[in-house]
Formats: structure tokens, sequence, C-alpha cells
């Protein structure tokens, strides 16, 4: 069943994540996809719910793993119980109206657009015209100097590369020759961890994790916009709206969970990289997991919370706590499951941060294979790829940095079960007899190596995204998705009102010129998509948050359309006088 005591607590089912980095390519597709469908709005300008770092580099925000400073996620305190770093109730009451622990905006970036008007109206002149850029917060010219991935493929590094927090942790000889050893991408979004901190830091209560399927939200009525769960989260992927004054992050794409679809950066992705699936944990041993005194235990130890989808016992104690018999069955399918547990290939990111985190990755093996190939070895025999994990223990350290506290063994024997997997199948591909003494030496058998290699490398997109729909009698739990999503509407949950803490707080904040346009035709034109016959619609993925268009909210009151509009005696909406 599992690892430790056979009795079986509360069982409680998790959506979950796991990314496989020797597929990403760094092209941003995910973080483009969810940016269109949750942060492009105002207010949320300099937001990436996912982004994609290159590491090693500073992410985003700058420098985020450094706890030192940014005071975030659990830690032991001297009787051995967790405690939040940035401090308990009452520090965060002294200091609730002026937080000290926040990034700045330079720590993320300021946001532009271009001048297009310029190009597209200026006369006929000598010279060409120049769209200069201009900051989508005061609207006002700026010189662009850092950005969301400006590391992208080690840009930069002479001058910021040693300000990776990781390298500081490793040897001399990493920090002088990182960009030779090594280099990969790391896509991130929220954990939607099991312990997550930015909920415990919450002095509102407004950041839940929903009971259902462990995804965490933002009660957007309930948020006060006092910023400590953004302190609170050690991976900084709680954002702050400085429109509607609230607090937003990762949804995990809910409204698509819901109803059996994965989330939009998967969707999109382009190396088809990431896997989503159901896994069964006792959420009676999340405590005593997450106060492990080891910081390099803690990946261990995380994984004895996750159980058996298999195992009978598991099974009964799933049914007695109402989790349905189709999510069991989903959990039993699951890739996640597979890939932590039974393959153990993918590691969690940061575990020393003890939130227990849900997102998990399966390191890199392409930098070992291209130090083989560079010898003029063979790169795909095993034994070569053996030795050369062996060999590189720098790469190893900076992986165990991020994967599990430092300790470099259990990423080791990741490595070295990709490494034999490449060599098993490639006899296999061939036609050659394969080597069964190649995954014996890993601790799998041949016929656990093969279907690793299905999941890993052909995987069918019914095997990837594993995602129970939502059951009806779940519906009165599910009653966030109203109030969670940000997409406010003047007066809504997520607006706190005119005023000096509300909605032009600062000033309004300009609307990138290249949408203007856009956003003004799809509020009043009808085209074929806002048919005619029916009220005028309003994709709210292209809508600013102002004003309330015909046809964008349900008819209430009796009747009367939301922003004060009724339907005349044909059915159309006519605004009020």
């Amino acid at each position: 069943m599992t690892r430790g005591d056979s009795s079986i607590g509360r069982v409680m089912a998790q959506m979950a994540m796991v990314m496989n980095l020797d597929k990403c390519i760094g092209c941003h597709t995910c973080s483009v996809t969810c940016k269109q469908a949750w942060t492009n709005r105002t207010g949320v300008e300099y937001v990436w719910f996912n982004n994609v770092e290159t590491r090693p580099g500073q992410g985003y925000p700058r420098r985020y793993e450094d706890q030192d400073t940014w005071q975030g996620g659990w830690i032991l305190n001297s009787r051995g119980r967790l405690t939040l770093k940035a401090g308990g109730r009452f520090k965060k009451l002294a200091s609730i109206f002026s937080n000290p622990k926040l990034p700045t905006l330079d720590d993320y970036y300021e946001p532009w657009t271009y001048d297009y008007a310029t190009l597209t109206n200026a006369p006929l002149q000598e010279h060409t015209p120049v769209a200069r850029p201009k900051s989508l917060i005061t609207g006002k010219d700026m010189k662009i100097s850092w950005s969301a991935n400006w590391d992208d493929s080690l840009g930069g590094s002479s001058d910021h590369g040693r300000k990776d927090v990781l390298l500081s942790e490793v040897s001399e000889k990493i920090k002088l020759e990182f960009e030779q050893t090594f280099m990969f991408y790391l896509p991130r979004i929220c954990e939607h961890c099991l312990n997550p901190s930015c909920a415990a830091s919450c002095p509102s209560g407004a950041i839940y994790k929903r009971t259902e399927d462990g995804i965490v939200l933002v009660d957007q009525d309930r948020c006060r916009g006092w910023r400590m769960c953004v302190t609170g989260c050690p991976y900084k992927k709680v954002y702050f709206n400085h429109r509607t004054g609230k607090a937003e992050k990762c949804t995990f794409c809910f409204p698509r969970v819901e109803v059996g679809l994965p989330t939009v950066c998967s969707e999109t992705c382009v190396g088809r990289l990431r896997y989503i699936g159901l896994v069964l944990y006792d959420v009676d041993r999340v405590l005593d997991a997450a106060c492990t005194p080891d910081d390099t235990e803690l990946y261990e130890a995380q994984r004895g919370v996750f159980l058996d989808p298999n195992d009978p016992e598991v099974i009964a104690a799933a049914e007695r706590d109402g989790i349905p018999r189709d999510w069991v069955e989903a959990a039993q399918r699951s890739p996640i499951h597979a890939l932590i547990n039974t393959y153990k290939v993918a590691l969690p990111l940061h575990p020393e941060y003890r939130t227990m985190p849900m997102v998990w990755y399966i390191p890199p093996l392409s930098p070992v294979v291209d130090a083989v190939r560079e010898t003029g070895h063979d790169s795909e025999n095993h034994r070569n790829l053996f030795a050369a994990v062996d060999a590189l223990r720098i790469p190893v350290d900076y992986l165990a940095q991020l994967f599990t506290a430092g300790d470099p063994a259990p990423v080791d024997a990741v490595l070295r079960r990709l490494a034999a997997m490449r060599s098993y199948m490639r006899d296999i591909n061939l036609g050659r007899e394969p080597d069964a003494a190649i995954p014996e030496q890993v601790g799998m058998s041949e016929q656990q190596m093969y279907d690793m290699y299905r999941l890993l490398a052909l995987a069918k997109y019914d095997e990837r995204y594993v995602i129970p729909p939502a059951h009806a009698e779940q519906a009165h739990n599910l009653e966030e998705l109203a109030t969670e999503c940000s997409l406010d509407y003047e007066g809504g949950p997520g607006m706190g009102g005119s005023g000096p803490f509300g909605e032009t707080s600062g000033g309004a904040a300009p609307i990138a010129v290249e949408n203007y346009q856009a956003l003004r035709d799809r509020q009043s034109a009808d085209t074929p998509a806002t048919p005619t016959d029916k009220a005028t619609r309003v994709n709210l993925l292209n809508w600013d948050g102002k004003g309330t268009p015909p046809g964008l909210f349900p008819p209430s009151n009796g009747g009367a359309a939301s922003g004060g509009e009724e339907p005349d005696a044909g059915g159309e909406v006519e605004p009020k006088p």
C-alpha cells in the first residue's frame, strides 16, 4: 500500500501536474495562452500565472527563491512545529498596513506596450517613425530594462548570472563555468500545495483549498488586499491586482477541469510535456510529513502521503470518505501517480519550503547526453551515460537544490532511470535483443521500463490528461466559479468601489494601444461573433472590465439586465435613460 503505518486516515483527492523538463523548448506558448485567458485585463499587466524561466537565472520575480529576504513558506520552530517563516498572526497584525516583505514592481518588471499609433498615423517623412515603448502603468515613455524572462537562454548571464540564488549553494566551478555546463527551461505555475502557506498567511481567510480536488483559489468577495499571501507564498505565485485591490493567482483552469478538460497551458504546450491527473492522499499524514526534521527527507515524506489507488483498503477508504468511484478509477489511470510513485522519476519543486507542492518535475537528462556526445563516445550506451551522470556532479547538485533540498541521491537515481530507458529502448527500436540487465540496474522490470517509455515519449491525449469531470452532487461546493474568476465588473465582487482604496486608486490604468480599437468594436458592433438576432455579446477574454456591455450578464431582478438595462417587447436589450 504505502510506506510506514498501514492505517489509513481521511482520504482526499488532489489534482496535480507533472512536467517533463527534457521536452521544454522555452517557446513560452503556455505563458502567452495563459495570459490571454486569465490576465490580459487592466491591473494585472505584470502578472504571469504561468511563466517559463531559464535556469540558471534569477527567476520571476527576481530572486524569488531567496527566502531570507521574502520570508515565504514554513519553517520548524524550536519545538519542531510548523510556523510561517514571515511570522504568526501577531507579527502580521503589527505590519498589516505596511508589509515590508513584498517584491516591488522592479522585482517583477514594469509592463509596457508600444505607441503603434505613431506608425500608422505618422505623415510622410524622411525618417521612419518609431513606436516607442510606453509604460502600461503610467502611460509615459520608458526604457525597457527587465522582463519576466530577461535571463532567456542565459541572456545577460555575464551581468546577472551570479545573482542566481541556487548558484551560491553549490561549488565555485559551476559559478564560473555554468554557461558551458548546462542550461534548461523551467515552466512554473502555482503549486496548489497540500499545505499552502499563502492560505495560512491570509488575514481575511480569502484563500482556500477546494475539498473536492485540492485546487487553491482566492475568494474575491473576502479578499481585502492585505497582500500577506504574496509574502507567504515562497514561489511568489500570488499577485496583486492594483486596479481592483485584490489578490489573484493561477486557478488551475478549474472551469475547464470541472468538465474534464486540461488547463490552457497544458492544452497548448508545443512539447506536450505536461501531465495532469488525480492522486489520492491521506490528509492525516500531511502535517507529520511537513514537519519532517531533515529537509532532505521531505521528498520521501511527501511521497509517503500519497496512497496506492489500486489497494483494496485505499479504495474502500476513498468510498467511505465520499470520493466518487469514477474518480478512484481516474486515480488508478493517473499519469501523476505513475510518474511519482511507480516509476519514481518526478520530483517536487523546493520541498524545503514545506508547503507540499503538487506540481512536480522530471529533471532534464539532455545536458548529460550532450556531454557524452561531445567526447565522441556513444551517447546512448548505458555504461557511458551512467558514468556521465556520476561524473557530472555539479549539474546534479544544482538540480538537487531545485528539487530535493540539496540531496543529489534522488536526482541521480532519476537521471539513471531516464538514461537506462534511452539505452534499453534503442536496442528495441534497432531490432536488437533488449538487454534485461539495463532496467534491472535501476530497480525496474522490463515491462515497467517499456510502460514508462510509452508514457514519456508516446502518450496519447487521454493518457497525459486523466481528468474526471465534477459530479452534479458536488455543485454546491463549486459555487466559487462565480466569485473567484477576477473578470470583474463595476460594483462586482472584485471591485472595491471608487475612492482612495478602490478601483481608481492611483488613477486609471491605460489600455494597451493595440487593443483599444478591438475592445471598442467588440463592445458596440454586431459581427458574425455577435449575432443580430440576439443581444450583443462580449468576449470575456477581450473585455477590459469596464462597464456592463449588453448581453454580458444574465438578466436579474425580474428580467432586468445587469447594469440597468431592460428588454423591450421584442426581447432586445435597451439601456435605461
